[in-house]
């Protein structure tokens, strides 16, 4: 995405949302943070997804993990779509549990390059694509997918990543292809047998490939 990279730090803008006005940095705190946009209020994969993100929000809440989304209509109308999200998601005249940023002059959609080219509004303005960022304690960006208007997330797999995420924060471990919380996972290449042997005292086994390289080291973290 165009002037955010992977470890840049995420801007820390201001904007008006369905829970006052925010200065980003401040509503995230010390927790990770989860931003994820939508073309357009009152449109139907739009309101799938929101529905699916508040019946995770507890598990979101349970990796500490503030959710926020992004669309391009007013407060107004977010608040009155919530309702909609909301009975959709089977817990009618409960409240959002998460914010919805206002961005009708899509300003913030243009800083972090958000708009999708092929996809118009009635009056031709370009709708903003379906983006997800994942941003860390240390406010840099961790994580950044893009999706075009047309296609639906799957929050399922934005919780899997984060859990992948998190684990290799603190550990020096990759997590392999289809990886689930309790899988094995992959010592990182640039660690010695030595290192791997004292950082890892459930064990490290090592796949045997016909090249002979040691490289498909596993381990229970």
């Amino acid at each position: 995405m165009p002037g955010l990279l992977l470890g840049d730090e995420f801007p820390n803008f201001e904007a008006d949302t369905t829970i006052g006005r925010i200065k980003f940095h401040d509503f995230l705190g010390s927790s990770w943070g989860i931003l994820f946009s939508h073309p357009k209020d009152f449109t139907p994969v739009c309101t799938t997804e929101l529905a699916r993100a508040a019946k995770l929000s507890e598990e979101f809440k349970k990796r500490d993990v503030k959710m926020i989304a992004l669309s391009i209509d007013s407060v107004e109308d977010h608040r009155n779509w919530s309702k909609d999200v909301m009975a959709v998601s089977g817990a009618a005249e409960t409240p959002l549990p998460y914010p919805i940023i206002a961005d009708d002059k899509r300003e913030l959609s243009v800083k972090l390059g958000m708009l999708d080219p092929d996809e118009r509004d009635k009056a031709g303005m370009p709708l903003t694509a379906r983006c997800v960022f994942v941003i860390g304690p240390d406010k840099k960006l961790k994580l950044s997918i893009l999706y075009p208007a047309t296609t639906g997330r799957n929050f399922d797999e934005l919780l899997r990543v984060i859990d992948s995420l998190q684990l290799t924060a603190q550990k020096k471990v990759a997590t392999p292809v289809d990886w689930k919380p309790g899988d094995k996972v992959m010592v990182i290449p640039t660690l010695s047998e030595a290192e791997a042997s004292a950082l890892f005292p459930n064990g490290v086994t090592t796949k045997e490939v016909p090249s002979g390289k040691s490289y498909l080291r596993y381990t229970q973290p």
